[in-house]
């Protein structure tokens, strides 16, 4: 809120309208040339000033989905890997052969991560100082859908995992299925990832 009265110009600015009064008659101003000459008067300038559709907090919610998409994948591909590879190791004591080609649960889950990260280069190339309010709710959005998917793609794997490798070191037919179960868990984070690419495209705005 202010007011500003310049009597020299004959320019009154007020919180909810602008008028100009000029001494000569006649005389149409553009908002154009009325905002340069407050400029240039006053030192001011409207570009800079927050409003309602480019709040000053705007940007906090961008940060906060590019950061959502970076960690919460990252926590799922982290149990994942830690999960499958603890079955990996006690799997590994009876048949060291089969090290090799029961790491799929580990690089299936070291995967979600790269989905978060590509969400989270996308939203943090996007974010300004004067950033749109629609733009930072969507970033947020995209941030949470793909990193919540991550989450619990990266816990099925983990689990399924942990187990698969076990079994499969027991009984060498049930691999071909624990490779089946990992596809069905791991495509929950690629559609995380889907939703999240779609609502960055539509998160363009101007204030």
């Amino acid at each position: 809120m202010f007011a500003v009265d310049l009597q020299a110009s004959g320019l009154s600015i007020l919180p909810d309208r602008i008028q100009v009064s000029l001494p000569t008659s006649g005389v149409s101003i553009s908002l154009l040339k009325l905002k340069l000459l407050f400029e240039n008067l006053v030192g001011l300038s409207f570009i800079k000033m927050a409003t309602e559709l480019c709040p000053v907090y705007a940007p906090f919610f961008g940060a906060l989905g590019c950061t959502s998409a970076i960690v919460f994948t990252c926590f799922g591909a982290a149990y994942g890997t830690a999960k499958a590879g603890v079955g990996v190791c006690s799997m590994a004591v009876l048949r060291p052969d089969l090290i090799v080609k029961n790491i799929v649960p580990i690089v299936m889950a070291g995967i979600i991560g790269i989905y978060g990260l590509v969400v989270s280069v996308l939203v943090a190339n996007d974010l300004t100082q004067k950033l749109p309010l629609y733009t930072g709710f969507i970033q947020l959005g995209a941030g949470l859908s793909v990193g919540l998917a991550g989450l619990a793609a990266g816990f099925a794997i983990g689990i399924v995992g942990d187990a698969g490798v076990r079994g499969t070191a027991q009984q060498p037919r049930l691999y071909v299925g624990m490779i089946l179960i990992l596809i069905f868990a791991e495509v929950l984070g690629l559609y995380g990832l889907i939703v999240a690419l779609l609502m960055n495209s539509r998160s363009k705005a101007v204030c």
